[in-house]
């Protein structure tokens, strides 16, 4: 799928219904993003339906959260309240998603490398470490200092879906240091409540519950009816957890972090297809179940897991755990004693300076320092914008109200704070973003290369130090893509080594199911000096790139086999990939080929003449070296 201006000419067809579909070439980010965006405005219309509803009629609000209700066999009964339902049961599957991401981002994720890591999560521990500082500083007389850990944690799901509304340009890159240091933060929250806020502590259940996660993590080994025996387990862990005093919820992070997490195996999708297949030519129930079941397991069931949960959790979960605790009575006297309440005011500045302080302070201080990996786009103005965002913290400051505090009318002057604290980091976001992209000095987003070639980390085909310069951001499965190689091949056999061919990758997955796999492999590739070559067989043979073909095509270059499927699914390959469609996205691409002249966004035809005359005129204007000679066409 390709978008290019040509001068003189009608675009073709193909290039019509390309330009009329291509929308943005990381199409699962939009499309989380617009969960996230639904989700964050359900908890902010829960949240105000519980204000409305605890002022307009205090007490049904109270005595509707209160209703119990009973379950059991005989004399086995649990008994609960509508507002321990949700806290206690409903937000451990909360808690069970948020371990699995955990579990995804150590295992497959962005925390894999350590280079990658060390940013979020200093950011992260600084961000735990000054709010509960000032915190305690601040409420230190009030008799609650030990609620420290309602200013710990950020909300995720406000976080996201406020980075989607108010966010700056192109926030790819932001958007995935803030999710990587989110990860981090539940972490350390979940430690604490772990550790800080358990009472009544009975060893001999958790016991029951160590064997019921012994259970969790050999069920993997189940060769089927696995989905029962999980639910099962699980259960019986929630109740061990319940009856030992560990907070329940706890019980959804400790399963979630032993279901296996993987990326797709090449043998596993290759029996998907070929099951597919036969279902094909052989319609009937058993090779449907067949095929079903082959497509599933090719998949880990932490993603499987994540996928199916995560809308329960945005649309359902979240905003009824906002409608049964945000219930904050805002009367002229509570009002007036929240704003006269350290406790109140600890909090706000626990979450709001603390966590831009903790932030941005020690994110400030790596970039100086030169530690860590930040890429383009991740600059100190936007990382400003992103700690601010931090001080959001909303689900787990209001869970950690209850735990923390068990006076009534300091737990209302707690959640006056945690809502002030959301709502204030929300607007200085706000406006630090707009101050930010009103500031900034590129008036030609997208048309400057944002990363400067660099020879210890691209693809560069002819001399590392010529002159002349091309840079492609493209997509194996790209039919305009193979005819720009050809065209620049054409000028590198005209200019010989005055011109340096770089290739970065934007694979287009929403049309080309197998671009992103073709990425990966050509970096794979790389790691063994082939990767120009590994190119031009995909671009050889772009119908058929599928795992089987892949695998074929690194035989057949004489590539160790086994080092190249290892490396196909390493964090090196991967975080490479992803850095360089965040590229893309920063720069506005989306379509491919793009094409970059001597740092400068190429627009207009793609033949070799026509590109040797757009190098040449960079070159006439940069005085660099002597005109380049033109052969007529």
């Amino acid at each position: 799928m390709a978008e290019l201006t040509t001068i003189g000419h009608s675009p073709e067809p193909e290039q019509v219904q390309a330009r009329s579909r291509t929308r943005r070439s990381i199409a699962e980010k939009i499309r989380a993003m617009g969960q996230n965006r639904i989700g964050a405005l359900l908890l902010l219309l829960a949240t105000a339906a519980a204000i409305v509803w605890a002022n307009v009629s205090t007490g049904s609000y109270e005595s509707f959260w209160e209703t119990h209700l009973s379950v059991g066999v005989g004399d086995l009964r649990l008994d609960f309240t509508l507002h321990a339902l949700v806290n206690d049961a409903l937000m451990a599957i909360f808690f069970f998603t948020v371990g699995l991401e955990v579990r995804r981002e150590f295992a497959i994720g962005e925390l894999t490398s350590w280079s990658r890591a060390v940013v979020p999560v200093v950011a992260a521990v600084a961000g735990l470490a000054i709010p509960a500082l000032l915190f305690a500083l601040i409420a230190a007389d009030t008799g609650h200092a030990g609620a420290w850990g309602i200013v710990i944690s950020t909300d995720t799901a406000f976080l996201v879906g406020a980075l989607a509304l108010i966010g700056p340009r192109a926030p790819g890159r932001l958007r995935v240091f803030l999710l990587a240091l989110a990860v981090v933060d539940d972490i350390g929250a979940l430690s604490i409540i772990a550790l800080v806020y358990t009472e009544d502590f009975t060893p001999l259940p958790l016991a029951i519950a160590a064997l019921g996660l012994a259970g969790v993590y050999f069920t993997r080994y189940l060769r089927g009816g696995r989905g029962p025996v999980y639910a099962t387990l699980a259960i019986i862990v929630w109740l061990a957890f319940l009856a030992s005093g560990v907070h329940p919820t706890l019980a959804g992070v400790a399963i979630a972090l032993l279901v296996p997490v993987y990326r797709p195996d090449r043998r596993d999708v290759e029996h998907a297809l070929d099951l597919a297949r036969t279902f094909r030519q052989s319609p009937n129930s058993e090779y449907a179940r067949a095929a079903a079941n082959s497509l599933r397991e090719s998949i880990s069931i932490n993603e499987r897991l994540q996928s199916a949960y995560a809308p329960y959790v945005a649309y359902v979960i979240l905003p009824l755990f906002a409608l049964a605790n945000a219930g904050v009575v805002l009367s002229p006297e509570i009002l007036a004693g929240a704003a006269g309440s350290a406790l109140t005011w600890g909090i706000v500045a626990g979450l709001v300076a603390g966590k831009l302080i903790g932030v941005f302070g020690s994110t400030a201080a790596l970039k100086a320092l030169r530690i860590g990996e930040f890429g383009p786009g991740l600059t100190l103005d936007r990382l400003a914008g992103g700690a601010a965002l931090c001080g959001i913290g909303f689900t787990i400051s209001l869970f950690i109200v209850d735990l923390a505090i068990d006076d009534s009318a300091a737990q209302n002057e707690a959640r006056v704070g945690v809502l002030a604290a959301s709502v204030i980091a929300f607007v200085l976001a706000t406006i630090v973003f707009r101050i930010s992209d009103a500031l900034r000095t590129d008036v030609d987003p997208g048309q400057t290369l944002v990363r400067p070639v660099d020879p210890a980390r691209d693809h560069i085909f002819g001399s590392p130090d010529a002159p002349l310069t091309i840079v492609e951001y493209g997509d194996f499965q790209c039919g305009f893509c193979l005819k720009a190689s050809g065209s620049i091949h054409e000028v590198v056999g005209e200019l010989g080594d005055r011109l340096r061919y770089v290739w970065r990758h934007a694979p287009l997955e929403q049309y080309h199911p197998n671009a992103l796999a073709g990425a990966e492999a050509a970096e794979a590739a790389a790691l063994q000096g082939k990767f120009f070559d590994f190119e031009r067989g995909l671009f050889a043979d772009q119908d058929n790139q599928r795992p089987s073909d892949i695998v074929r095509l690194a035989r057949e270059l004489g590539l160790d086999v086994d080092r190249f499927e290892r490396d196909l699914t390493s964090p090196e390959v991967t975080g490479r990939v992803r850095d360089d469609m965040l590229d893309a996205e920063a720069m506005g691409i989306t379509s491919v080929p793009t094409l970059f002249i001597n740092g400068r966004r190429h627009t207009g035809p793609y033949d070799a003449q026509s590109l040797i005359r757009a190098l040449g005129a960079g070159e006439a204007d940069s005085a660099q070296t002597a005109p380049l000679t033109v052969r007529p066409d």
